[in-house]
């Protein structure tokens, strides 16, 4: 079973699944390898790596650790071509569509296939999105790119289209990490209505009871980041995680 089936499976079985995005430069191996075995112990269904900038040489070897420390999917969520490692299982193949930057559309993208290529791990084709969050992120920053207005749902439901028309097999909105404003519900709720593919949606999300919102509006997977980057936030992972797996069913009890 490919990594992309196993994501359609959780989704199938759970209703939604739930992500923890991993940043490679948010703390040494041994922490972020412990971060990685407490999500899985929490319910956590897989975990992303990567993050806006690569500060750390120390990418492969992370990511090796935290291979080798679970068995949940590892995929990578690369800032940019540098952010590859034969040790994942997979890694999203993204477009920045939102954007008009041809760098982040394919430029990085065609440096990193033959890479991607060479180390047998699995792509998994997505069309990334960046969404208005209130504050300039980490992402707009380093991508050069406008995030799609927040108050205007339409753009981002043609943006979707047009990833999934171009064969995608995923949309991720994206509030940006440490985004003052999560992905609004009715925008969520409006792509949902046109695809026929998994709709990932995460940034700025902090709270349990808000995730289940964004899955209840029609989110597949739910990412969370830097919030559990605090080891005092970790104990409340089992409560995203229910929570998330249980919106869906809970909405038609």
């Amino acid at each position: 079973m490919t990594v992309y089936e196993k994501l359609l499976k959780i989704k199938n079985d759970k209703g939604a699944g739930y992500l923890v995005l991993i940043d490679p430069d948010k703390g040494s191996i041994e922490k972020l390898t412990e971060l990685a075995k407490t999500c899985e112990k929490q319910e956590v269904d897989g975990l992303l790596i990567g993050g806006s900038l690569l500060l750390s040489t120390r990418f492969d070897e992370l990511v090796k650790a935290i291979k080798k420390a679970v068995s949940i999917p590892v995929i990578l969520f690369p800032g940019s071509s540098r952010q590859i490692s034969a040790h994942a299982d997979a890694i999203l193949f993204m477009s920045l569509i939102s954007g008009r930057n041809p760098q982040n559309l394919i430029g990085e993208q065609v440096m990193a296939a033959p890479v991607v290529r060479e180390t047998g791990i699995e792509p998994i084709s997505m069309g990334y999105m960046l969404v208005e969050s209130g504050q300039t992120t980490s992402a707009e920053f380093i991508s050069n790119t406008r995030p799609l207005p927040r108050n205007k749902p339409e753009i981002a439901v043609a943006h979707a289209l047009a990833a999934e028309y171009l064969g995608m097999k995923l949309v991720y909105l994206e509030g940006g990490s440490g985004a003052d404003h999560s992905v609004p519900e009715e925008m969520i709720q409006a792509v949902e209505s046109v695809l026929s593919i998994p709709l990932i949606v995460g940034g700025g999300i902090r709270n349990a009871d808000e995730a289940g919102r964004k899955v209840k509006a029609g989110a597949s997977f739910i990412v969370t980041g830097n919030f559990f980057e605090s080891q005092e936030n970790e104990k409340k992972l089992i409560q995203f995680a229910e929570t998330i797996h249980n919106a869906r069913q809970a909405d038609t009890e």
